[in-house]
């Protein structure tokens, strides 16, 4: 049976259409996706992401555990709340997940998982535990959840069930109009919130409010106690944010270029043919993260590809898997869509590296060769096409 948020009620009295998403009852859409992504683009819209999972590090070796752990470099966050986008890999430099990291003090952060991958994230991060001291306390919103049974398993867990106290909801609130409805629904917090930066958050009581997000727009992640959750997605309806499911999410990130794990990249595919070397942090030689000696130096797994953006030029729509044909050699598209902002179908894609952005390809779709264009792989960031 697909698990639950503590939304599921909401979503039901919206309309919402639920369907089976990494095992939880997630909303689809409230009945028109495209109405629902433009609401994101051009106001404001909120979706439920309380499947994340949220963890909480806390120890005197945290910092240097996420240091080993991670690719990108925990170092470089020194002010309260600033967050980290990072890739967790493999030793071979294949990516297990992609995940975003809050630091609080040297000594406590919050990170987030994504919903599919934290049934092997979360064993995986404990077993690089051995030698530091500190502990990986789970966050679930489920108690049924398998994740949630592992936070009970395993060297340095806590030896109990995650409780009514400590579950929590995330809700995302996106547009250019998310942070001002946001504060109508919730005036108190302002104060707290109008100065943070892209990439911050802030602790307020018991919410964690984050100006992060999957859409390409400006807005809030907000990770608040579960039995909140219903009472705050109401206020925010009052304030005239709409419902959005998971369609209109995924049209929104893939217009911003944004990956999606177990589509754009995998544990066979490095950050750097996810478009994500960006993520790689090697300024500390010294550091020694998981992965690092497949990435770099002599023994480095080869780079045969790079991840780009298609626009199709024919009329058709651009699907996953479908095959891209280049005079240097065939590549793979890993999302697709149409763009409801662009009005024409995109796509995300693998490619040989000589393929040069501005260069023509075809795409077989449905036995035919489609002509598109290459393209730098982000196609609308707050609400203004880039290309």
């Amino acid at each position: 049976m697909p698990l639950r948020t503590p939304l599921y009620d909401s979503h039901l009295a919206a309309g919402a259409k639920m369907v089976d998403f990494s095992g939880w009852e997630m909303p689809i859409h409230y009945g028109s996706q495209i109405e629902e992504h433009h609401a994101v683009r051009r106001d404001a819209g909120m979706f439920d992401v309380s499947h994340m999972c949220a963890l909480d590090l806390a120890g005197p070796d945290s910092r240097a555990y996420l240091r080993h752990l991670l690719a990108n470099d925990v170092a470089k966050l020194t002010t309260p709340g600033k967050a980290l986008y990072s890739c967790l890999l493999k030793s071979s430099g294949g990516v297990i997940d992609d995940l975003i990291v809050y630091f609080f003090t040297a000594e406590r952060y919050r990170i987030v998982v994504n919903a599919g991958t934290a049934v092997k994230d979360v064993p995986w991060m404990r077993a690089q535990l051995d030698g530091f001291d500190a502990e990986l306390i789970v966050h679930r919103t489920d108690n049924d959840d398998p994740v949630a049974i592992i936070a009970t398993q395993g060297p340095n867990a806590r030896e109990r069930r995650t409780t009514a106290n400590d579950s929590v909801a995330m809700i995302a609130v996106q547009g250019p109009q998310a942070r001002e409805r946001f504060w109508t629904a919730f005036p108190a917090s302002r104060a707290a919130t109008e100065t943070l930066a892209v990439f911050q958050a802030a602790e307020v009581g018991d919410w964690l409010i984050a100006r992060t997000g999957y859409t390409g727009e400006d807005g809030f992640e907000i990770t608040v106690p579960s039995a909140d959750a219903a009472p705050v997605w109401q206020k925010l309806l009052d304030a005239g944010i709409k419902p959005c499911g998971l369609g209109a999410r995924d049209t929104l990130r893939l217009e911003a270029g944004m990956n999606l794990y177990g589509q754009d990249m995998d544990e066979g595919i490095s950050p750097y043919e996810a478009g994500l070397k960006w993520t790689v942090d090697l300024k500390d030689a010294a550091r020694d993260f998981i992965g690092k000696a497949a990435l770099e130096g002599k023994n480095a797994r080869p780079v045969r590809n790079q991840f780009a953006g298609l626009l199709l030029l024919d009329r058709g729509v651009l699907r996953a898997h479908q095959k891209v044909i280049t005079p240097q050699g065939d590549g793979e598209i890993t999302s697709g869509t149409y763009s409801p902002t662009l009005n024409q179908s995109i796509a995300l894609a693998r490619l040989p590296v000589a393929v040069a952005i501005g260069s023509e390809v075809e795409v077989e779709i449905r036995d035919k060769r489609l002509k598109a264009r290459v393209v730098k792989p982000s196609f609308v960031r707050n609400g203004k096409p880039l290309i």
